[in-house]
C-alpha cells in the first residue's frame, strides 16, 4: 500500500443537473478519483433551471430548462424522504437514461429510474410541483457561493477548496483520473487563480 493510499480520506461534494451531460461526464470521472485517490464523495443537486431562470434564452434552451426541473426536484424530494444514500444511485438511473439512452421526455426517464432503485413511485409527482424548490434552492445556493454564478454544473468542493468541471471528455480512468484531480485541486487552490480554458473539439464522449 501506498503512503497515499493510507493518507486520511477527504471528503469532497459534488453537485450536478442530471440533465447536464458534462457534469455526467465529471461524475464518472470523480467515481474513478475514489478509486485511486482518498476522497469520499457525497452527492448534492444544483439547477440549470435556476441558474437559468432570469436569463434570456433561446427558444428551444428556455423549453429544455422548462423540462429540467423535473428530474432535479425528484432527486430533491427523495433525498428528504429515503436520505442522501439515494441520489447517487437515482442520478445513476436518471443519467443512464437521458445520456446513454438519449431520453430527452423526462416523465420516461423519473418513473423507471424510480423503480430500479427501489423508490416509490409516488415521488415523481414532485415533477411537477414547487413544493421541494426551497430545498433545491437552498443546495444550488451552496454551490454559487462556493464558485459564483457565471458557470454551470458540476461544482466540486474539497477542503476548503471549490471549482467548476472539469470539462473532459472521455472521462480519464484509473491513475490518469486521479492526475487530473490533482491537478485540479492544486489550481482550484492557488490564491489568485480564477480560469483556465479553451476551446472544446469533442462533445461528450459517453461509452
Amino acid at each position: 500500500m501506498t503512503t497515499e493510499a493510507n493518507a486520511r480520506k477527504h471528503s469532497a461534494e459534488f453537485w450536478f443537473d442530471p440533465l447536464c451531460p458534462w457534469a455526467w461526464m465529471a461524475s464518472r470521472w470523480i467515481m474513478e478519483v475514489e478509486q485511486v485517490r482518498p476522497v469520499e464523495v457525497t452527492w448534492s443537486v444544483m439547477s440549470l433551471s435556476v441558474l437559468n431562470e432570469d436569463r434570456d434564452l433561446p427558444e428551444d434552451y428556455r423549453a429544455m430548462m422548462d423540462r429540467g426541473w423535473g428530474p432535479v426536484r425528484v432527486i430533491t424530494a427523495a433525498a428528504r424522504d429515503y436520505g442522501d444514500k439515494v441520489v447517487k444511485p437515482l442520478y445513476d438511473a436518471m443519467g443512464t437514461r437521458i445520456h446513454l439512452g438519449g431520453q430527452t421526455d423526462y416523465a420516461k426517464v423519473i418513473a423507471p429510474a424510480l423503480e430500479e432503485v427501489g423508490l416509490p413511485a409516488e415521488l415523481a409527482r414532485f415533477a411537477d410541483t414547487d413544493e421541494v424548490d426551497d430545498l433545491l434552492r437552498a443546495s444550488h445556493q451552496r454551490a454559487i457561493d462556493l464558485v459564483g454564478d457565471e458557470v454551470g454544473t458540476p461544482v466540486v468542493a474539497v477542503d476548503g477548496v471549490a471549482f467548476f468541471g472539469p470539462v473532459v471528455s472521455p472521462a480519464p480512468q484509473g491513475e490518469a483520473a486521479g492526475r487530473l484531480w490533482d491537478g485540479c485541486v492544486l489550481v482550484a487552490g492557488t490564491p489568485g487563480f480564477f480560469e483556465l480554458k479553451r476551446s472544446r473539439t469533442v462533445g461528450p464522449i459517453l461509452d
